[in-house]
């Protein structure tokens, strides 16, 4: 079966975000004033060949924690659905 995986990264509570706080200096200027702590971050889509759900979010947790997030600093949420 073929899945479809989402992994959120983001910094984790605590650690500098430099491209967040960049985005809430610029709000003002938009005219958006009602936005606070914005924080950034990364998602990854791709797609998991597996027997079942339970697999592919494994293969996808297993990414995530490899590659795709810096466990150090970040924390990162996967999301699998099937296609």
């Amino acid at each position: 079966m073929r899945f479809t995986a989402t992994v959120d990264v983001s910094l984790r509570p605590g650690i500098a975000d430099p491209e967040g706080a960049t985005i809430e200096r610029a709000l003002p200027a938009l005219g958006i004033s009602s936005v606070t702590n914005v924080r950034a971050g990364s998602s990854f889509v791709f797609d998991v060949e597996a027997g079942s759900v339970e697999e592919a979010t494994a293969v996808a947790t297993d990414l995530a924690t490899r590659l795709l997030a810096n466990p150090v600093i970040e924390d990162s949420t996967v999301r699998v659905e099937a296609r």
